[in-house]
């Protein structure tokens, strides 16, 4: 590893500094830096921006390698920033439900993964015999669905189980996550027997999925989190009306935070619709007045991720829109097109890469920080470089994503972790929970 130093580089999109690199970490960020730093780098008209820590990604092994794979989905989010993930229990198959799923994943990953991460494990009616197991190999947290997940391996969470759950992680100081829909409020008469993945059926599956379901859910998963004492953690908020509910949630002494994904500042049901199946997840997307509120509750999310959740091509294809697979690749371009989006809106940098790193790290009980002295060189650089997104730019399994077609003016030139470039050679390191 190369000590070296970064001149002229836009940090965070606003001052110009030099920022140097010595033994994987930052060893000074400033005005015109002296030498000694080794090896120079023209980064002038460069941004430099922490590294994206998705906590939310399928990369769907072991079991369903076929849909993504380790190796091919963090080589993809690096192209996208990203310096770490934590992999949710599902789509693997098995699911991690127990110790010995914990550290199958955990030696997978170690061999495969050019970057840092960290393991989601399955809160489950079948896995509550393993929580405890989970907490001791470092899980970072607990995962439930409070409706069908779409898997018959992974069932939904029902109240008791949710309650049970909550009550180990907050003995052992995890979080759960939650994906909060109240199956019934879900639509299922008559939208089921929509043939076709066209506007109409689209426009049907977002309809099927009320936000109402959403909201009813959130306020389930709160209840029971104020009586456990437990860090709640609702991920893929879709709506403002949600964040409202979350933060009055707060204001009433719930531990409780929320995370959103781009595809929900990016895309709207419109949008959706003329995409298809390519942009078929679960909660939906919302309609655009939506899409405006959640970029004026921004301050209401702690974290961003990706919910990478790609298939085969087959999967996203078929007559019924309802029965196609549900989930959205995005975790290469997601950060970089909320980046052009903010820069966009005026939105600092600094604000966003809050919800990418600081918030993660802070919720999630990890150390590490930003763009600091004394802490890990993890980075990235953008630059200006105006452009279509294309097929054959995408590295995940299969070529496969909402954003084809996407103009930017701005892309990642390069993923840093520990002041090394990602590369077919890096390897990162298992993520846990300090306490």
């Amino acid at each position: 590893m190369k000590d070296f130093v970064l001149r002229n580089v836009s940090l965070f999109g606003e001052e110009v500094v030099d920022a140097a690199v010595c033994g994987g970490q930052w060893s000074a960020i400033g005005k015109d830096l002296g030498c000694g730093y080794g090896q120079e780098i023209d980064a002038e008209g460069k941004i430099l921006l922490p590294g994206v820590i998705d906590a939310h990604v399928h990369f769907n092994e072991p079991g369903r390698t076929d849909w993504e794979g380790i190796e091919t989905g963090s080589r993809a989010l690096s192209a996208g920033g990203g310096t770490a993930f934590f992999d949710m229990p599902l789509n693997s198959s098995p699911p991690v439900f127990d110790g010995a799923g914990m550290r199958l994943k955990r030696t997978l990953c170690a061999e495969k993964s050019r970057v840092d991460f960290g393991i989601w494990g399955g809160l489950t009616p079948d896995s509550l015999g393993g929580l405890e197991e989970m907490a001791d190999e470092g899980v970072i947290g607990y995962k439930a669905f409070m409706c069908g997940s779409g898997l018959e391996e992974f069932g939904k969470a029902g109240r008791k189980v949710l309650a049970h759950g909550m009550k180990v992680a907050a003995r052992r100081g995890l979080v759960v996550g939650v994906h909060a829909e109240d199956e019934s409020l879900i639509g299922k008469s008559g939208f089921e027997d929509v043939m076709g993945s066209s506007l109409e059926g689209m426009r049907m599956w977002f309809a099927s999925r009320p936000v109402e379901a959403e909201l009813a859910a959130i306020r389930i998963a709160m209840e029971l989190a104020g009586e456990s004492g437990v860090k709640l953690h609702v991920v893929h908020v879709t709506h403002p009306d949600g964040l409202n509910l979350i933060e009055e949630g707060r204001r009433n002494g719930v531990d409780v935070s929320a995370e959103t994904c781009p595809h929900y500042l990016l895309l709207n049901t419109g949008m959706g619709a003329r995409i298809g199946a390519f942009a078929k997840c679960a909660p939906p997307l919302r309609d655009g007045i939506s899409v405006e509120g959640m970029w004026g509750l921004l301050k209401l999310v702690e974290t961003i991720g990706s919910d990478h959740s790609p298939s085969p091509p087959e999967m996203k294809a078929g007559e019924n829109v309802f029965a196609i697979w549900g989930g959205i690749a995005g975790c290469q371009h997601g950060i970089e097109l909320v980046c052009n989006e903010a820069m966009r809106r005026g939105i600092p940098l600094k604000t966003m890469a809050e919800k990418w790193r600081g918030g993660v790290l802070r919720r999630f009980g990890l150390g590490g920080g930003s763009l600091e002295a004394g802490q890990d060189a993890d980075f990235f650089l953008l630059e200006k470089q105006p452009g279509i997104i294309k097929e054959e730019d995408l590295l995940y399994r299969h070529r496969i994503s909402a954003y084809v077609g996407w103009e930017r003016d701005w892309r990642v030139l390069g993923t840093w972790l520990r002041g090394r470039r990602v590369g077919d050679e890096t390897r990162g390191r298992f993520l846990r929970p300090s306490g």
